[in-house]
């Protein structure tokens, strides 16, 4: 392992010290493809898999959604997790408190919503250091990602954090790259760029792939791309997940201070001992989470408000909401009667392939 970090520092190092212009750039594109290999090895090293050390991490998932908390020690994950799943988790004015990963699950417009408090995040995390593999690796699974900061440190943590999360294939408020990659037996490397492109060219293109000993591809640019973006796609291994900074510990800093806060992108100052802004943060995680409620209507009854079905807003055909009540009900299905936004008519007719928009009634009619 340690030859790996040690090529990883070297290669980090030279691109360091590499200036960045045109004759550069396919020697860069070589380095970033080689540490991008590299690192995927001190993920999952290729060895055959002995038993893992020490506790385990992961948590079984339940509810709707998974929030994880991530953060450097003793910035208040574990008073936030306390403060608003009302869970104990120990709690002490020293660093790593939190040495396994505690669960917590409120309720939120209906949803169940899982929240992990994660041990502490240290520098040098991605790459094995204070078991920092292991909660990054819980970080993964999760849907939406609160990054604890406390707001009297430097902003340079959140940096760092991106950074140890970056490595590690997590890539924070982005979507996947808009590039079609296909590989292919024979042909050669087929490149296409639908806008002009400022770094890539079929040269470092090709540099890039030959890393990856692929020499015959089919590639797509449909935007102005980076060599990372291309990396990216070929490793196939990254995770783009939603995040949001919470500035912890505004009890201490004053209301000057506070107006440049809120000025940072996906930010919501909080103070986790005093309970200050949590409904903000909550109405925030909502937003980020896009998640759809669609309530139930049995034959002859009044609507069930108290309880939703939670679908994600990528799948809430009606096949979806049928496979989320029982795997049986889409075999049987007849029609749907739907009210709400998603149709014209109160209620109308509706087949199996139909989109539901958040908060509609739903009525299913199976075959007879």
């Amino acid at each position: 392992m340690s030859t790996i970090l040690e090529k990883i520092a070297a290669i980090e190092s030279e691109m360091a010290r590499t200036q960045k212009n045109k004759a550069t750039s396919a020697h860069l594109g070589l380095l970033k493809a080689k540490l991008a290999k590299l690192r995927r090895e001190l993920i999952s090293p290729k060895g055959g898999g002995g038993g893992a050390g020490g506790e385990g991490f992961e948590v079984a998932k339940t509810g709707d959604a998974r929030v994880g908390f991530v953060g450097f020690p003793s910035v208040g994950k574990s008073t936030l997790l306390s403060n608003l799943a009302g869970v104990y988790s120990e709690v002490a004015a020293y660093e790593f408190t939190t040495l396994t990963t505690v669960p917590g699950c409120i309720k939120y417009k209906g949803a169940k919503i899982q929240l992990l408090d994660l041990p502490g995040i240290i520098e040098g995390a991605k790459d094995g250091k204070g078991r920092g593999r292991q909660v990054i690796a819980v970080a993964r699974t999760c849907n939406l990602i609160f990054m604890v900061l406390d707001c009297l440190k430097p902003l340079g943590h959140k940096k760092l954090l991106e950074h140890e999360l970056e490595g590690f294939g997590i890539r924070l408020n982005k979507k996947p790259p808009n590039i079609y990659f296909k590989r292919k037996d024979k042909g050669g490397v087929n490149l296409n760029s639908m806008v002009p492109q400022s770094e890539l060219d079929a040269d470092l293109v090709k540099t890039i792939l030959s890393e990856y000993k692929i020499h015959n591809a089919d590639i797509t640019l449909r935007y102005d791309a980076t060599s990372d973006d291309l990396i990216d796609v070929i490793e196939g291994n990254r995770i783009y997940i939603p995040c949001i900074y919470l500035l912890n510990k505004i009890d201490q800093i004053s209301i000057e201070e506070l107006d440049v806060i809120y000025k940072i992108p996906h930010c919501v100052p909080i103070s986790a001992h005093h309970h200050w802004n949590f409904d903000d943060l909550l109405e925030m995680m909502w937003e980020y989470l896009k998640l759809v409620r669609i309530y139930t209507k049995p034959k002859g009854q009044l609507p069930d408000y108290t309880s939703p079905i939670v679908l994600h807003n990528e799948r809430t055909s009606i096949q979806d909401f049928c496979n989320k009540l029982h795997r049986s009900i889409a075999k049987e299905f007849k029609y749907a009667l739907v009210w709400g936004s998603s149709v014209k008519h109160q209620p109308q007719k509706v087949g199996i392939d139909h989109i539901l928009n958040d908060e509609d009634v739903v009525q299913i009619v199976k075959k007879v």
